[in-house]
């Protein structure tokens, strides 16, 4: 069955095909696909099915995800979709992070055909990441994220996992990251001018600096990344009632904390952030203890904390200085990096990453 490619390619025999591949029996009489999304990275659709029988009850509406539609776009993020499709087939059963049920995952050899089908999460409803959540929000993101982090923790297994985005760095690979970093500094500082503020202007140059030692930081403590989490890649079910994390494009290895960080960074008001930041730190390290992590104490994951927050500043610049510009990309990267600067200073990051340079300096 080959892999659609465009969203005509998602016919009713398609989808027959897909969701009668186990003893669901459904037979199908209509399908529709609308488009959803804004589709930077890739195509996203609504599929919308009309049953003739269903005796399995399969949903009436799911979501496809196919590959840009603008094949220059689809080379350049060919690697996102090898990570996505390992996540929804080698990761999401070993996990407990809430994520949507999957019904079919494929991607070609060379990774530039791949589709995935996904239930659809309505009523859930995506986060605003200008906006910002609330303290129920992040109460029920930070428990969903030690879903993800305790039964991967310090696991060998995923150092060597096929289709990982961003695997956990070395020496070599840290460096040049740290490259890129400071690359995406002064592109990022030409495309956003005066409207960042010279201390916003000089935390994040200064922070970025340091990115190579503080990507060696910790090393041996490392569990799965989702990459990129913030409130565009969560799905809010109405009263707070759940959370469902989607966007698996940039799963990776590494300080597990850095989620954590760069989530409370970028998609809190800084105030709320500042108050309630050390009980969300208590409620991930109580859900982490739970799943079974252990030797790892509420200080030690409170300097892992700060430390993570220069997550906040690497992943908005990078995504920003190397994608195509809009107003509200502009004024969400803004956003994000205001506020991870913000959170940077008051928890004093540069000053411990600089410790961990200066002990990396002094080993031989």
């Amino acid at each position: 069955m080959s892999i659609p490619r465009y969203p005509d390619d998602v016919t009713r025999e398609w989808l027959s095909t897909v969701l009668n591949r186990g003893d669901a029996h459904a037979e199908l009489s209509d399908v529709q696909v609308v488009a959803i999304g804004t589709g930077q990275t890739g195509a996203t659709y609504r599929v919308s099915v009309t049953y003739a029988d269903n005796p399995g009850r399969l949903p009436e509406t799911f979501v496809i995800k196919l590959p840009a539609q603008d094949d220059t776009v689809r080379d350049r993020v060919a690697i996102g979709y090898r990570s996505e499709c390992a996540f929804y087939t080698g990761v999401a059963d070993r996990v407990r992070v809430p994520t949507p049920q999957c019904f079919y995952c494929e991607i070609s050899d060379d990774a530039l055909d791949y589709a995935l089908l996904l239930a659809d999460q309505a009523p859930a409803a995506q986060g605003d990441q200008i906006a910002g959540c609330d303290e129920r929000e992040a109460r029920l993101v930070v428990t969903a994220l030690a879903g993800l982090h305790g039964p991967s923790w310090c696991d060998p297994v995923w150092l060597e996992f096929p289709g990982i985005a961003f695997a956990r760095p070395d020496a070599a690979s840290a460096g040049g990251l740290g490259e890129v970093a400071r690359m995406s500094v002064e592109i990022t500082l030409e495309k956003l001018g005066d409207r960042m503020t010279a201390a916003d202007r000089e935390t994040f140059a200064t922070a970025m600096d340091l990115t190579t030692p503080w990507l060696l930081a910790e090393h041996d403590r490392f569990a799965l990344l989702h990459g990129d989490y913030r409130l565009d890649n969560l799905l809010f079910f109405p009263d707070a009632a759940g959370v469902t994390v989607v966007d698996w494009q940039t799963l990776g290895v590494g300080l597990p904390a850095r989620d954590l960080a760069y989530f409370t960074a970028t998609s809190l008001k800084p105030e709320l952030r500042a108050s309630i930041e050390h009980d969300l730190v208590d409620e991930y390290h109580r859900a982490l203890l739970g799943y079974g992590v252990t030797d790892y104490d509420r200080e030690t994951c409170w300097r892992d904390y700060r430390l993570g927050m220069l997550q906040a500043l690497l992943i908005s610049a990078l995504g920003f200085a190397f994608a195509t510009a809009t107003d509200r990309g502009d004024d969400m990267v803004l956003t994000m990096l205001a506020r991870g600067c913000r959170a940077i200073r008051e928890l004093g990051t540069i000053e411990l990453v600089g410790q961990y340079a200066s002990q990396q300096a002094a080993t031989p």
